[in-house]
């Protein structure tokens, strides 16, 4: 009896000292990511906040309620989720392939760039317009918050390739080539339609040239297998999947598959992964669920061809559902195994991050840009050091814009 009862009382006290010992070693963790969190340059290479510039009731310098409407970032979540540097996407909706559908939806993207120039004037104190690899650092140097801008699509410059020169003189430095159909100038990897092109058009292949000669960086997110072959094969400069993932990891047509990767690091781009829970893990399916969302596309056209009304209320709806019927989330586990796989195959010179927060992307612990602190966590936990940690963050993309920098100047 007294045998077992200090077999007992020893066994108790051996559980309370490995309990402590976990939560000790989870402590040390979660200072040890803190801290390289807050030391490093963090870029985050694609949210769609601009959408919600307009948004009745939104107001970027405060905090919102990611729950409640408030979109996943504002520039106080921003400092709360130590996110030094955005890119913000220039979107516009996807319509018929007209002279007249081109002249309308670039006065559409005409007015994201300046409802992001005005809003980068009202708060100049806390964040301002980056066009360069060094504007990053220096902004943080200041106590400032790096706001970069992107266009996703190349539907709106039409035929004209003179309107590239206008959107980086605007401050855009990348181009998304097509969205989730096919344009006018390449193929798109969601269409479901027969491909148009085969690839990149030939007008395609002269706005590849074009962006390599402006010094803006040739995004491969959502073109076709075929036209990310003939980026590759046109492009002077490396290039970018600013919200994309490993296919191999989510078998989704929006994902690069292995030998894209491959190819991609071959050309000395990155890929930066994206938050999109569908795009990240596969789901259970949901008939229910998927039968709305069905419908509620059906209705919208698809979300392609929208006033900025109809987009508003489209979105208002979108987010109806989301509340009536919860989507299933991966997690910042399931994310960072796409980084693990992405290293694995090609090394650590060739991922990133770039969300797709405000245009669906999130994850059950990352839900906004307030949590992307736990995403360094998991790296810590999966023992990937400060400095390749600082890669991944923004190290990488930083590589590719210097290097595109570089290629234009000597075109």
């Amino acid at each position: 009896m007294l045998i077992n009862k200090l077999y007992r009382i020893s066994s108790l006290f051996l559980f309370i000292i490995l309990l402590a010992s976990c939560a000790s070693n989870g402590d040390r963790l979660e200072r040890k990511a803190a801290e390289v969190h807050s030391q490093i340059l963090t870029l985050d290479s694609h949210v769609d906040t601009p959408l919600m510039l307009r948004r009745e009731g939104f107001d970027i310098g405060r905090r919102n309620d990611p729950r409640d409407g408030g979109g996943k970032l504002d520039f106080p979540r921003m400092v709360e989720g130590g996110l030094d540097a955005a890119f913000f996407a220039v979107f516009v909706g996807q319509g018929p392939l007209t002279p007249e559908a081109y002249k309308t939806s670039n006065r559409r993207a005409l007015d994201i760039f300046d409802n992001i120039h005005s809003t980068l004037d009202k708060h100049q104190d806390v964040a301002g317009l980056a066009l360069s690899a060094d504007d990053a650092y220096r902004l943080r140097d200041e106590g400032r918050l790096a706001i970069y801008i992107g266009n996703e699509n190349a539907y709106p410059i039409g035929h004209d390739i003179g309107l590239l020169q206008k959107y980086y003189d605007l401050g855009s430095r990348y181009m998304g080539l097509s969205h989730s159909r096919h344009n006018q100038v390449c193929d798109s990897s969601t269409e479901s339609e027969a491909p148009l092109h085969g690839g990149l058009s030939e007008f395609g292949v002269d706005v590849v040239r074009e962006l390599n000669r402006l010094g803006m960086i040739v995004d491969v997110t959502h073109i076709s297998d075929d036209a990310f072959y003939d980026v590759i094969r046109v492009t002077k400069a490396p290039v970018i999947a600013s919200h994309s993932n490993a296919r191999a990891i989510c078998d989704h047509p929006r994902n690069l598959d292995d030998d894209m990767i491959i190819a991609l690091a071959e050309n000395g781009g990155v890929l930066q992964l994206c938050a999109l829970s569908a795009y990240v893990k596969e789901m259970e399916p949901d008939p229910e669920r998927d039968e709305a969302f069905s419908r509620l596309r059906e209705k919208w056209n698809n979300f392609q061809d929208l006033t900025d009304e109809e987009m508003d209320q489209a979105r208002t709806e979108w987010q109806d559902l989301n509340r009536k019927y919860p989507a299933p989330m991966a997690t910042v586990a399931d994310l960072v195994d796409h980084v693990d796989h992405v290293v694995n195959l090609v090394g650590i010179d060739y991922v990133g991050i770039g969300t797709d927060f405000d245009g669906g992307g999130a994850l059950e612990d990352c839900y906004d840009v307030s949590e992307l602190g736990n995403i360094t966590l998991e790296l810590v936990r999966r023992g990937y050091t400060k400095e390749e940690i600082e890669k991944i963050w923004s190290g990488n993309f930083m590589r590719v814009f210097r290097e595109v920098e570089m290629v234009a100047g000597n075109l």
